[in-house]
């Protein structure tokens, strides 16, 4: 039997780490090096994102990720050694996305566990 979605998901939280809405709100109130990527589709970036979010869906993330590619996402491509926080909506696209990050050679990527989903229940502020 081949891999389920559950067996990438879990795989690649083996191999990421986390962070919590909280301690991204502080490091968002605390730092100019964090780059907040949501990974969802075009319509869920425009009915809410986080402050300051890039939208990079997760179906392009490597292309718009690679510098060398002609049409890369300008904050993006050049944020290898920048902190990198990605999210989706319940946290599973963005883990696959920051394990790929990972594999590109970013050196400092975190998922936000539980996504936009939790932000948003926790009543945290978002851009519509």
């Amino acid at each position: 039997m081949g891999k389920s979605l559950a067996d990438f998901i879990r795989a690649a939280r083996s191999q990421i780490r986390e962070i919590d809405c909280d301690t991204l709100e502080d490091w968002l109130r605390s730092r100019d090096d964090v780059l907040v990527v949501d990974v969802r589709e075009s319509s869920a970036f425009l009915e809410g994102h986080l402050p300051g979010a890039i939208h990079v869906p997760r179906g392009y993330l490597e292309a718009l990720a690679d510098p060398d590619y002609g049409h890369c996402h300008p904050e993006l491509a050049i944020a290898r050694d920048r902190v990198v926080v990605l999210y989706c909506d319940g946290g599973a696209r963005s883990a696959l996305a920051a394990v790929t990050l990972q594999e590109m050679g970013f050196t400092e990527v975190y998922n936000l566990g539980g996504g936009i989903n939790v932000w948003d229940a926790e009543d945290k502020p978002v851009v519509s």
